[in-house]
C-alpha cells in the first residue's frame, strides 16, 4: 500500500479547539478531494465522532481513497464536563474511556465503522499510547500493556483477516514508538509532532530502526501544531519562549531564501526514506490551498544548508533535492 506525500488529518475539521460547521467542513473535505488528496487520517477522539462522521459521508463511495483510524478510546454517551478543556469545544454528544484491551479494540473499530458508514478501513492505529496522553507512570503502564498484548492481538488479527491493511501506533512520542518495536510486527507509525523542521529528536535512533524494520512513518503536526505556520501554539499550547524564538529563527532564514516558512516545514520531513507523508490538518478551503501552494514552492537547497550551518537543522537529517 503505497501513501501519497499528502494527506488529510482529521482533527481540525472536527473543530479542535474552535468549532466547525457542517457546511463548512463538507467544503473543505470536498476541497481536498477536488485537490487530489488521497489519504484521509480520522480517529473516534476527534470531535468525539465527528471526525469519522464528517470523513466517511465525504469518502464514501469514492475510488482510490486509503483511509485510516485508531483505536483505543471506546465513546460513551454523555458529554464530559471539560469537552472544551479537551479540546472539542462543540462535539458530539459522547465521551472517551481508555481502553487497550482485546475486546476493547475489536468494539473500537466495529463503532468506527458504524460512524464512517464504510465497511473496513486501510490503517488502523492504536492510539496515544503514551505517556504525553497518561500522564501517571502507573496508567500508562497498565495501558500500554493492554495495547501490546491484547490490542496488539486484535489489530494482528483483523490484519491476518484483511479486514485492515496495515497495523500501527499514532503518538506525540519518540520513546513509545521505540519500545513497541520490542513487541510485535508493525507497518506504520503515525507520529506527531517528533520529526518537523523545529525537532528532530525522532531521527536516531528511531527512524534508523524504522528503516531496518521496514516500518513506514506518517508525520503528522508537520507545523508544531501551530508555531511553523503562523500561529503561537506549540503542542496544543500556548509556546514557550524558547520555542518561539527558534520558530524565528527559521522564518528569518526562510525570509531571506523568499520562502514561506511552512513551506519550508511541509517539504523538510518527507526527504527522510522511511517518511511516506505528512499530514498537516486544515478547518476550511482557504486553509487547504495554503497548503497546497505550500507543497508545491520551490525551495533553493541554499536555504537547507543554511538552516544546518546556524545549528537548526540536524546536520546528517536528509533533506529535499
Amino acid at each position: 500500500m503505497d501513501l501519497p506525500d499528502l494527506g488529510f488529518g482529521g482533527a481540525p475539521v472536527a473543530g479542535l479547539f474552535d468549532p466547525v460547521g457542517e457546511a463548512a467542513a463538507s467544503q473543505t473535505l470536498q476541497a481536498a478531494l477536488d485537490a487530489g488528496l488521497r489519504y484521509f487520517d480520522t480517529a473516534p477522539y476527534y470531535g468525539f465522532g465527528l471526525s469519522e462522521r464528517r470523513i466517511g459521508d465525504a469518502v464514501r463511495g469514492k475510488e482510490g481513497i486509503v483511509l485510516s483510524t485508531k483505536v483505543g478510546r471506546l465513546l460513551k454517551p454523555g458529554l464530559p464536563d471539560d469537552a472544551a478543556g479537551l479540546g472539542w469545544p462543540k462535539p458530539l454528544p459522547f465521551h472517551p474511556v481508555f481502553d487497550y484491551g482485546y475486546d476493547g479494540v475489536m468494539r473500537s473499530y466495529e463503532d468506527s465503522l458504524q460512524r464512517l458508514g464504510l465497511d473496513r478501513v486501510d490503517i488502523l492505529y492504536l492510539h496515544d499510547i503514551d505517556a504525553y496522553t497518561h500522564g501517571d507512570p502507573s496508567e500508562e503502564a497498565r495501558h500500554f500493556n493492554d495495547a501490546v498484548t491484547g490490542g496488539y492481538r486484535a489489530l494482528e488479527e483483523l490484519r491476518r483477516s484483511d479486514d485492515v491493511s496495515a497495523i500501527g501506533i499514532g503518538v506525540n512520542e519518540v520513546d513509545v514508538c521505540l519500545r513497541v518495536l520490542e513487541h510485535g510486527d508493525w507497518d506504520i507509525f503515525l507520529l506527531a509532532g517528533r520529526y518537523t523542521l523545529l525537532e528532530q529528536d525522532a531521527l536516531d535512533p528511531l527512524l534508523e530502526r524504522c528503516k531496518v524494520q521496514e516500518v513506514k512513518v506518517v508525520v503528522g503536526g508537520p507545523f508544531n501544531s501551530g508555531i511553523l505556520a503562523g500561529g503561537a501554539t506549540w503542542n496544543y499550547a500556548e509556546a514557550p519562549a524558547s520555542v518561539r524564538d527558534r520558530a524565528a529563527r527559521l522564518r528569518d532564514i526562510c525570509e531571506a531564501h523568499s520562502v514561506p516558512l511552512p513551506a519550508a516545514a511541509l517539504q523538510f520531513p518527507l526527504a527522510h526514506p522511511v517518511v511516506e507523508c505528512v499530514i498537516p490538518g486544515t478547518r476550511t478551503p482557504g486553509e487547504l490551498r495554503e497548503v497546497m501552494d505550500w507543497k508545491d514552492t520551490d525551495i533553493p537547497a541554499e536555504l537547507w544548508t543554511d538552516l544546518k550551518s546556524e545549528g537548526l537543522l540536524n546536520p546528517v537529517a536528509p533533506i529535499p533535492d
